[in-house]
C-alpha cells in the first residue's frame, strides 16, 4: 500500500513553494521527510495530511485519489495525523483521554473499557492513567497522544515533530514506541528537525530542498549523497 504524491506543486501568488514533486511512501515502513528550514518540507507534509491543498497534482492512497479529503475523512480511511502542538485534553486524566477517543465510534461501554485497558498496557502508561493532561511531561504527553491515535485503527500515522521539546531519554522511548507500532504493521511518516533521531529509526528517507525532492533512499544512502551533505548535513 502506497501514499503517493503525484506531481505536487504549491504556489502562493507568484511564489513557488513546491515544484512537481513525486513521492511514493510505503505504508508498511517508517519513512522520514527531512530538509532545511524553508525547503518546503512542512508544506508537503501538510498537503499529505490534508491541512493544505496543492496548486497542482494529486495525493493518492491505496489507489484512490484523496487530494480534496479533509483530515477527518482521511482518518476514516486509516491515515491519522498527529500535530506537534499538544492535542490531549489538559483537564482530563490519561484514562479519560484514551476513552474519549472512542466516543465517535459505535462501541459499547464494556468494549471501550477493555480497549482502553489494552492501550494503557501496550503503551506502558498504566502508571500515569490517573494523571491529568496538564501534569504530564513532554515525553509522556507525546506517548499518550500516539496511544489515543491507535483507537482510530489507523493504517498510517503521520507524526509532526515527535521529538521536539522532549529530553534524550524520552526521545529514546518514543523511538522504541514507533518501532513497536511498525512491527505491528502500521506505516509511519515522520517530519522532524532532529535528523539523527529520525534517521535512526526510518527505513526510507526523503530529503527536500528548495521545493524539490533531492534524494530518497535508506538513511545510509541518503547520508552519503553529495548534494545532501552540502545543502543539508553541512559536510
Amino acid at each position: 500500500m502506497i501514499l503517493k504524491a503525484d506531481k505536487i506543486s504549491k504556489n502562493y501568488g507568484k511564489k513557488s513553494i513546491l515544484h512537481d514533486i513525486d513521492a511514493d511512501i510505503n505504508v508498511n515502513e517508517i519513512s522520514g521527510l527531512l530538509g532545511p528550514n524553508g525547503a518546503g518540507k512542512t508544506t508537503l507534509f501538510y498537503i499529505l495530511a490534508g491541512l493544505l491543498q496543492p496548486s497542482e497534482g494529486e495525493i493518492i492512497f491505496d489507489k484512490s485519489i484523496i487530494t480534496r479529503k479533509t483530515i477527518s475523512e482521511r482518518a476514516n480511511l486509516g491515515i491519522v495525523y498527529l500535530p506537534q502542538e499538544p492535542s490531549i485534553f489538559r483537564n482530563l486524566s490519561v484514562l479519560e483521554n484514551i476513552k474519549s477517543a472512542f466516543e465517535t465510534q459505535k462501541i459499547n461501554k464494556v468494549d471501550i473499557d477493555l480497549k482502553t485497558e489494552e492501550i494503557l498496557n501496550d503503551f506502558d502508561i498504566e502508571s500515569i492513567a490517573m494523571q491529568k493532561g496538564n501534569q504530564l511531561s513532554g515525553g509522556q504527553r507525546r506517548r499518550v497522544e500516539i496511544a489515543r491515535s491507535i483507537s482510530l485503527n489507523p493504517k498510517f500515522i503521520m507524526l509532526d515533530e515527535p521529538f521536539a521539546g522532549i529530553d534524550p531519554i524520552a526521545i529514546h522511548e518514543i523511538k522504541e514506541l514507533i518501532k513497536k507500532l511498525s512491527d505491528k504493521g502500521l506505516g509511519i511518516l515522520i517530519s522532524d528537525h532532529n535528523v539523527k533521531a529520525t534517521m535512526d529509526i526510518c527505513n526510507e528517507i526523503f530529503i527536500i530542498n528548495e521545493g524539490c525532492i533531492i534524494s530518497k533512499g535508506t538513511p545510509e544512502e541518503v547520508s552519503k549523497n553529495k548534494i545532501v551533505k552540502k545543502t543539508y548535513l553541512g559536510e
